[in-house]
């Protein structure tokens, strides 16, 4: 038998083996032996081996609300600004624009959207399925120029609500990260950048970037699509600008919708989001940050320690990546987000109502007998270069807060040029005799609740949406 002074020598043995395997800091993970195939779409088998990194990508499928003050799951993202109606009058974005849900339901939520938004055909699955460079691959032009729901048709029937999974990532073989999207690979090549020579950390913003950008459709004759592209010839890494984008829109006359209020063709821009993150200005992007590390912090899931792969915004999770490197309260960085937001709010408010009277004003010269035809094809080049920089900053997911700099400089520049081209359209109405109308902000308002007014609860301007376009005082 042990004695007593044994005995205790034995309990405090064991404790102290028990205390140092439960505060390891890094767990032993026991490889296992599920192989994942080349090719492997279904982001359940992957998590048969990441089981903590699927249930966390499992829970892109709830919905948040009252999060932020700009950017909450499914909202109505247009009636809010009111002034969008008219710079998108003739484009699908007018009639139903929503804030998307999680990344695992963004194919569902484009099968939902009205019709007139997937009029591109096929190339709008290009970031919306895993099985969209297959699907390029097997169709070929057929890909780019037919019907959205023949395209879609061709997708397997067990995943034609499947949004994004693993193999968009990752390397099914080494878990590795790697690009999927010819889109991205050839925008890098654009701008110079090898994608052989890659860090880790730029990866981790790269892999967001094939889809988190914005990218234009050539059309033929017909005005079908050919092709889907990022407009980066004019850009280099690091300053991928909206300038050197305008640039290629005119030059390859990437114009492909006709604004019904002044009667031209325009191009379009979406969701810039890494082009604004990494241009000149960008705090973050100087300091190495990478997407991942805001939208993907690490975190502890029993012993086993993770980065998140429920992808989005610090604000829903109290700013906890922000916190990785900031040592202020939860509060206090939440405030100075809001505070940025206002203010890049406040100037997009500003430009867009700006945008929106030039654009009526070219409407008036549009149906005034013998408006100067000069000032008046001036006033439209003017315009395009406005409606594109607005654009540009309202289609961006942060309200500007990923590089605020840059936000106001572009928005800026909207102002002006909108002011312009409503002085030129101006001079081509008084040229004929005739007197130009005068839009604010009150009178812009109300021609959108009666021109552009809801035919049901999700399309058109919904009176029932709270404004947000708003100035400080």
């Amino acid at each position: 038998m042990l004695n007593h002074s044994s005995g205790f020598m034995i309990a405090l043995l064991l404790g102290s083996a028990l205390f140092t395997v439960g505060c390891a800091k890094e767990p032993v993970v026991v490889e296992t032996s599920i192989v994942i195939l080349e090719g492997e779409k279904d982001p359940a088998v992957w998590g048969k081996k990441f089981p903590h990194h699927y249930d966390a990508y499992l829970k892109n499928r709830e919905r948040t609300q009252g999060y932020s003050k700009y950017r909450n799951d499914n909202q109505d993202r247009i009636s809010p600004w009111p002034f969008q109606f008219v710079l998108w009058d003739g484009w699908g974005m007018a009639i139903e624009y929503n804030e998307p849900n999680g990344h695992t339901d963004m194919l569902k939520d484009q099968l939902a959207v009205d019709p007139s938004r997937k009029k591109a055909g096929g190339t709008c699955l290009t970031c919306k399925t895993p099985y969209a460079p297959s699907l390029k691959e097997k169709l070929g032009a057929d890909y780019f120029r037919k019907p959205y729901t023949e395209v879609h048709a061709q997708i397997p029937k067990q995943h034609q609500e499947l949004g994004l999974t693993c193999i968009d990532c990752h390397d099914p073989k080494t878990q590795d990260l790697r690009l999927s999207r010819w889109t991205l690979k050839e925008g890098l090549k654009a701008i110079g950048k090898d994608e052989g020579k890659l860090t880790r950390q730029e990866m981790r913003s790269l892999v967001c970037a094939q889809c988190h950008v914005t990218y234009v459709i050539p059309k033929d004759a017909e005005g079908k699509s050919t092709y889907v592209k990022f407009p980066w010839a004019n850009g280099r890494w690091g300053n991928i600008s909206i300038e050197g984008v305008i640039k290629q829109i005119k030059d390859e006359n990437i114009r492909e919708w006709k604004h019904t209020p002044t009667g031209q063709k325009l191009g379009h821009i979406r969701h810039p989001e890494f082009e604004l993150f990494s241009a000149p200005g960008s705090v973050h992007w100087a300091a190495g940050v990478a997407c991942a590390d805001c939208h993907m912090p690490y975190e502890r899931v029993g012993r086993v320690k993770i980065s998140s792969h429920r992808w989005e915004s610090p604000l829903k999770k109290n700013m906890q990546a922000c916190l990785q490197c900031h040592n202020q309260s939860p509060e206090w960085l939440k405030q100075q987000v809001l505070n940025i937001q206002d203010r890049v709010n406040h100037m997009f408010t500003k430009a867009g109502y700006t945008v929106a009277r030039a654009a009526l004003t070219i409407e008036q010269a549009n149906k005034t007998p013998g408006a100067d035809a000069k000032a008046l094809a001036k006033a439209k080049e003017i315009y395009e270069e406005a409606y594109l920089r607005n654009t540009w900053i309202g289609a961006e997911n942060s309200m500007g807060f990923h590089n605020p700099p840059e936000a106001l400089r572009v928005l800026g520049d909207a102002l002006d040029q909108a002011r312009q081209a409503e002085l030129m359209a101006r001079e081509a109405i008084l040229k004929a005799k005739g007197a130009p109308k005068e839009f604010d902000m009150a009178k812009i308002d109300a021609l959108v609740r009666e021109r552009y007014k809801g035919k049901d609860k999700k399309t058109g301007f919904r009176a029932d949406v709270p404004k947000k376009a708003a100035l400080i005082r």
